[in-house]
């Protein structure tokens, strides 16, 4: 177990997402509302 601690951490900077993950992600964002009543959130996603 200590053997797993002391290693350095892999860099993650070489992460690179697909295409049809980024145009999921912003297709998700823009059909997503949160609409606010009083002191409640309320998060609708518009098909």
């Amino acid at each position: 177990m200590a053997k797993l601690y002391s290693e350095c951490p892999k860099k993650q900077n070489d992460l690179k997402p697909k295409e049809e993950t980024i145009d999921f992600l912003l297709n998700y964002s823009k059909a997503l509302s949160v609409i606010h009543c009083n002191n409640l959130k309320f998060e609708a996603l518009q098909n």
